[in-house]
């Protein structure tokens, strides 16, 4: 009998439930992209009823990316020491709390506070989740789940969005975070049944019955059992977390974490900026409300298409392609007329390119990071591209407020995805391996 139960998972066919828990992660991942939109719906009813300007309510609405930053960062580590399920369920739960205490608050202090608690929920879930998505899939189509897995934010923002905004015809901004805490938490028992621990984080750290639950998830999973597992050193099972800052990755974690904070620059002035620009432009809210939704309908197609090149071609090459048209995308922007169908159309190709080369860089983390280190290692990274985030609304306002003109705002912020790709090409492409990958921590696999 196979006695490395990760070969099967790298080899065989996927199994229906391998499936189901990658399309689980895609919802998991949809509830952030649910998330970003619901606070922006919800702050004009938070600011009318409170009256607070809009200075205090921009510290409310950037709360959320600051516990998204802490929980990726910290969190991440968790899922590498834990494992990957319990760290999703107790993300969960933050997420499910946080969103409900939000409709109990009576001030800007508590309304903070929760909204960091929820962001900390789904900074740990994002770094627990590129995870399950790579290690569930077999080695023919991890290239493709992971991109899947990352299309859930744009998927989130678009049937969020238009939910929310249904909702906020008949009842006040509460109930956004009701029906957030609601569908959060719809999401627990379905963790709990069909997301089973990572047969890649059980072999590797071989806690007590290691052997046994294994056993379980490959009956689950349909697939033969091992009569025993591969001799891994204690020294390697208690590898810290820490190693992605150790000699053999620490280059590679930087690169791509550059390469991921200046990218989220460029993506984050086309999300935030989109609905202002349109209404300076003299269209109504609502128009602009629609050419946001064609940004998020070409981010996640951008995101499926390239989950399917990926089958073929190197995922780093497409992600530094689509960066690059990303550049330009959002310089033509800048210089495109004040017509709504062009601008939606200008709109929809800069969220193609812009969220295509985000679930581009999901993929190289799964890809880049050993086992051990998969989900700090994306954790980092998306918690220090949280500053991105958090960057581009506040870097554009500023060269607006200093009198620069669309044109030369859009040109500048576009810098962001064309030094992305600079540093994505210094990541250079390793030997693919599952098995070697594991023996020397620190030697990603193809990217």
């Amino acid at each position: 009998m196979n006695t490395d139960p990760r070969d099967t998972i790298l080899s065989a066919p996927m199994s229906r439930l391998q499936i189901i828990a990658v399309a689980i992660t895609v919802g998991l991942n949809a509830l952030d992209g649910f998330d970003v939109l619901s606070i922006s719906f919800a702050s004009p009813g938070i600011a009318a009823e409170w009256g607070i300007d809009r200075a205090a309510l921009g510290i409310v609405l950037s709360m959320e990316l600051v516990g998204m930053a802490l929980g990726s960062i910290f969190l991440g580590g968790v899922a590498d020491k834990i494992g990957r399920r319990p760290t999703v369920l107790g993300c969960l739960v933050l997420m499910t709390v946080g969103m409900f205490m939000v409709t109990t608050v009576k001030g800007l202090v508590d309304l903070s506070v929760w909204r960091i608690v929820t962001g900390v929920g789904i900074g740990g879930m994002l770094a627990a989740i590129n995870a399950v998505a790579a290690e569930f899939s077999n080695r023919k189509r991890r290239d493709l789940c992971v991109p899947i897995m990352a299309i859930g934010y744009p998927i989130g923002a678009v049937i969020g969005g238009t939910i929310v905004a249904r909702l906020l015809v008949g009842h006040d901004w509460r109930s956004v975070f009701y029906f957030g805490a609601g569908i959060t938490a719809a999401f627990i028992p379905l963790v709990w049944w069909l997301v089973p621990e990572s047969v890649h984080w059980l072999t590797r750290k071989q806690p007590a019955g290691a052997l046994d639950s294994i056993n379980r998830i490959l009956q689950r999973f349909g697939h033969a059992a091992v009569s025993s597992l591969p001799a891994i050193p204690a020294s390697v099972r208690k590898r810290s977390v820490a190693d992605i800052f150790a000699p053999g990755l620490v280059a590679l974690t930087l690169l791509v974490t550059a390469a991921y904070f200046f990218h989220v620059i460029t993506f984050y002035f086309i999300i935030k900026w989109v609905p202002k620009i349109v209404v300076d432009m003299g269209f109504a809210p609502a128009s602009a409300a629609g050419v946001l939704v064609w940004v998020n309908v070409g981010g996640a197609t951008g995101g499926a298409v390239l989950g399917l090149l990926a089958q073929r071609y190197s995922v780093r090459k497409l992600t530094i392609a689509v960066m690059l048209i990303s550049t330009v995308a959002v310089v033509m922007f800048g210089r495109t007329a004040p017509d709504l169908h062009q601008l939606a159309l200008i709109c929809a190709i800069a969220g193609f390119c812009t969220n295509a080369a985000i679930v581009g860089m999901y993929a190289i983390f799964a890809q880049s990071f050993p086992t051990h280190v998969r989900a700090s290692g994306t954790g980092f990274a998306v918690g220090v591209g949280r500053g991105g985030a958090m960057f581009a609304p506040v870097a554009a306002g500023f060269l607006f407020k200093g009198g620069y003109a669309l044109p030369s705002v859009a040109i500048a912020m576009s810098l962001g995805s064309l030094v992305a790709a600079g540093l994505l090409f210094m990541v250079r492409p390793k030997p693919e391996g599952e098995r070697a990958l594991e023996a020397e921590p620190g030697t990603p696999t193809r990217a």
